[in-house]
């Protein structure tokens, strides 16, 4: 089992950078395929970008494609989601999820496939 606590979000501009963070506790985080997804008010769950095992292997959304980045650094238990060119629309309370998996490269693209949860971080861009 793993427990996942989001930090980083915050209030900032359209055109800002932030870093969201993950840490996760428990055991064995490398075995983790460690996803990042957001929600807006009034809105369903959305993939925003997803990371592999072994951090070599990325997916991201359309919607953030260029502008965002995912990686991992399984010594330290923690996966960064460093957002760029901020804009409003990216104004949503921000997820980070993990699921075991067995294969290095393996990433986990929709909220069904995801067994660990973590509270969120709210991310506002305002414009």
């Amino acid at each position: 089992q793993v427990q996942l606590v989001e930090s980083g979000g915050g209030l900032v501009q359209a055109g800002d950078s932030l870093r969201v963070s993950c840490a996760a506790s428990g055991r064995s985080f490398s075995s983790y395929s460690m996803g990042w997804f957001r929600q807006a008010p009034g809105k369903e769950r959305e993939s925003v970008a997803t990371i592999s095992r072994n951090g070599y292997n990325t997916y991201y959304a359309d919607s953030v494609k260029g502008r965002f980045t995912a990686s991992r650094d399984n010594a330290k238990n923690t996966v960064y989601l460093q957002m760029n060119s901020l804009k409003p629309e990216d104004t949503a309370v921000y997820y980070c999820a993990a699921r075991a998996v067995s294969t290095p490269s393996t990433t986990l693209q929709t909220v069904y496939e995801y067994d660990y949860w973590g509270q969120g971080t709210q991310v506002t861009v305002s414009s």
